[in-house]
């Protein structure tokens, strides 16, 4: 590979394809929030059979894939939750993979779904970007009259009853970048705060075909340093600045393709299931090494992990 920047065409034909060690698989898009600078919108309501996503999962498993992490959308919407339990069994009973997470809104969790999948589950993200829920309404980070924070805490709990480690999402945005949530945070005490800064992608959130405007949601980088520093006690922080994000994901979508958004847009490859994973991965645009950086391979099984739960 070349160590300096190079001129890209709009599809690049790499040498060598990436190992996917890491997959984000975004199996739905329909989601019951509406936060403002949501960059995957519901463009489409497809999902894939059971079976199916069941195929390309087992495929990447043979292309190297360690981890798997479940999103949307929102994840849980899908059969009350049932289609998402089935491929988190699957993966961790049949496929053996050391990592299996999810991130989530939290809203739609029962406790039930942990009774019957926990065991199966290594890690569960919840998105939370303020701790004040006058500002999750002002972002759309809500339904209904459900408090999100007093939900997460409830989360947290039912996590420890059931040895899942517990990591929080936030998007910094134009609203919460002023907030000071370090004693939150550490009351929480997440095994990993994963922070995000808040990222446009055209036909997403920005842009005359995007279903979100996130414009007024951006922040400088000097924002987001600021918020960074405010916050730099918390041991658990893992920073994301929008550069780090745009290369360093194996984005998977609900019809199995890898999203490239090297260009600032979403481009996709063939589906793994038409072309198999080698042929659909030298499109994804993915960053090997941005991806290492930016801390992407950690501890991320919960039998590895020293926790108190």
């Amino acid at each position: 590979r070349h160590s300096g920047p190079r001129p890209r065409r709009e599809q690049e034909w790499d040498d060598t394809a990436p190992t996917p060690t890491s997959v984000n698989y975004h199996f739905t898009r329909q989601c019951n929030y509406k936060c403002g600078f949501c960059f995957h919108t519901a463009k489409t309501s497809f999902v894939l059979p059971l079976e199916e996503a069941k195929r390309g999962l087992a495929m990447l498993k043979g292309a190297g894939m360690e981890k798997i992490n479940f999103s949307g959308g929102e994840p849980f919407i899908q059969d009350r939750g049932e289609f998402l339990g089935k491929l988190v069994q699957f993966c961790k009973q049949e496929l053996e993979l050391p990592s299996v997470s999810i991130v989530s809104n939290g809203s739609l969790i029962r406790k039930q779904w942990f009774e019957k999948y926990g065991e199966f589950l290594d890690i569960l993200a919840i998105s939370c970007d303020s701790f004040d829920e006058d500002v999750n309404v002002l972002i759309g980070r809500r339904q209904g009259k459900k408090n999100h924070v007093e939900n997460l805490h409830k989360l947290r709990q039912w996590c420890r009853e059931y040895a899942v480690a517990f990591k929080i999402n936030s998007v910094i945005n134009r609203f919460n970048v002023e907030e000071d949530m370090n004693e939150q945070i550490k009351a929480l005490n997440p095994v990993r705060w994963k922070v995000f800064q808040c990222l446009l992608i055209e036909g997403e959130n920005s842009g005359e075909d995007a279903l979100r405007e996130a414009e007024k949601f951006v922040i400088s980088d000097e924002d987001f340093d600021r918020f960074l520093d405010r916050h730099k006690g918390v041991s658990c922080l893992v920073p994301e600045s929008n550069q780090k994000m745009r290369d360093s994901y194996l984005i998977l979508d609900e019809y199995m393709r890898f999203l490239n958004c090297r260009n600032g847009r979403k481009e996709p490859s063939k589906s793994i299931l038409d072309v198999g994973v080698e042929a659909a991965i030298k499109f994804s645009g993915f960053d090997e090494k941005m991806f290492l950086r930016r801390g992407g391979k950690y501890v991320w099984s919960k039998a590895d992990m020293k926790l108190d739960w």
